[in-house]
């Protein structure tokens, strides 16, 4: 019957026939002994029940796999639910229980199919198919790179599409859609770190922007120097120390057009004689290097404290701010802002 969902049941398995109206080559379904006849007849998926697959214990892929994490898999069910399962799932039968099959590959796409409330997935069968097989389905996967993800977001843009639209539409969320949006219009220095491949995280990127904003000078200095490893430790830095740079007061007599004075690397930018030798200049803006409970760090001086006895610091290692007692604060040098 046109349009009717129909199921043959044999001794072990259970397969869903697909409605006539969109039924394929090779999208009927039959099955005995865990056997199905019709794929290998026609070359189509099956419409396999998801009560009969099993994952394979074995498989290269764990537990804490950022795939398996609950926003991963709940991104992928949306997708599922909005356009079904479009690449079907490798399966094997499971030779000690008959009637039911274990996945080669595409355990993703069947943990989101549950989740999203499917009773069944398409699926091939492949008794060919070893562990090796395996690690390098996953090892050999080449994903859409940040540059790619951006043009194509910036295509459907160029449609009329609003964000929220495109966010939609690949079950991904509103952030991650403007993230990839602010690659396509980069400042340069910025760009050419991104497009040379020196930074390729789409956060990162992101903090890179935010901190120009803030300091474009500082930042094109800091990226122009090729040594300088970007990574999030380092760009945190980079953002505490021009936050701490944009709290100090200006100078007496600098001007909005005069150099920036930064830290590199750990390198000090200041002026020199030319002959390398560091110029004998008053400090504009000195600074409290510490060390507190072993970790070394900068104290806040213009920063208030809740109460006497207490002071604000910042530490070294990860940029993290914290309220402390004086007393467990040791001195341990007068530094260059």
């Amino acid at each position: 019957m046109t349009g009717a969902i129909k199921e043959r049941r044999g001794p072990n398995v259970v397969l869903r026939k697909l409605p006539a109206r969109s039924a394929g080559k090779g999208d009927i379904v039959a099955g005995k002994e865990g056997s199905p006849t019709a794929e290998t007849a026609h070359g189509g998926p099956l419409m396999l029940q998801l009560d009969l697959i099993d994952e394979d214990p074995l498989q290269p892929r764990t537990k804490n796999n950022p795939g398996f994490s609950p926003s991963s898999l709940t991104e992928l069910s949306a997708a599922i639910l909005l356009r079904g399962v479009k690449t079907p799932i490798s399966v094997r039968p499971n030779l000690e229980i008959p009637g039911r099959f274990l996945i080669n590959h595409g355990a993703r796409r069947f943990r989101a199919s549950r989740l999203a409330g499917l009773t069944h997935i398409p699926a091939f069968t492949d008794t060919n198919y070893s562990q090796a097989d395996q690690v390098v389905e996953n090892l050999h996967r080449n994903e859409l790179t940040a540059r790619e993800i951006a043009d194509y977001i910036g295509r459907e843009l160029a449609k009329g599409l609003r964000k929220g639209e495109i966010a939609r539409q690949i079950s991904k969320s509103a952030a991650f859609v403007t993230q990839h949006a602010a690659l396509l219009d980069l400042p340069e220095a910025i760009a050419a770190a991104f497009n040379t491949g020196r930074v390729r995280d789409v956060t990162l990127v992101n903090e890179l922007i935010f901190v120009h904003r803030k300091a474009p000078a500082d930042v094109s200095v800091w990226l122009a120097d090729e040594t300088q490893e970007v990574t999030r430790s380092s760009v945190r830095m980079l953002r505490a120390f021009i936050e701490q740079k944009l709290e100090r007061r200006q100078p007496s007599g600098a001007t909005e057009g005069d150099a920036p004075l930064f830290v590199i690397a750990g390198k000090q930018n200041d002026a020199s004689d030319g002959s390398g030798m560091l110029q004998s200049l008053p400090w504009v803006n000195p600074v409290l290097a510490i060390r507190h409970q072993g970790r070394e760090g900068r104290l806040l001086v213009r920063r208030r404290p809740s109460s006497a006895g207490k002071a604000w610091l910042r530490y070294d290692d990860d940029c993290e701010l914290a309220e402390v007692d004086l007393i467990d604060v040791q001195l341990i040098a007068l530094v260059e802002g």
